[in-house]
């Protein structure tokens, strides 16, 4: 599985990834400041999951009907790298074989799927 950590979710999660053996484009490291446009065109294009913690990817996805390879938007209280990192760890555990084209929140206590436009 390929992912796309998108910027605000940082650099420590994208590291977590690939030592699990992930292929990982981190936006910190590799394209800071790149538009949230330009990131879900490259996310589809190349086949990545996003994984970000920015709601505009709901708006982009839902209201503007954009395709994609599957969208991970982390909504957690606590924003600390190891939370994210942990949360990350139970949706894959969980969930790793359904998560392409699909739209994932995922909370402290709660993991919701929308279907949505496939690209």
């Amino acid at each position: 599985m390929r992912f796309i950590v998108d910027e605000c979710t940082g650099p420590d999660v994208a590291n977590w990834l690939k030592t699990q053996g992930y292929e990982v484009f981190s936006v910190y490291d590799e394209a800071r400041g790149i538009d949230d446009d330009s990131l879900i065109k490259k996310a589809c294009e190349d086949n990545w999951i996003l994984i970000t913690n920015d709601k505009d990817f709901g708006e982009n996805i839902f209201r503007e009907l954009k395709s994609h390879n599957g969208i991970i938007l982390l909504r957690l209280k606590d924003e600390r790298a190891g939370n994210k990192i942990s949360i990350l760890h139970r949706l894959l555990e969980k969930y790793s074989e359904i998560l392409p084209h699909r739209f994932i929140v995922v909370s402290e206590t709660q993991v919701r799927f929308a279907r949505t436009k496939i690209s």
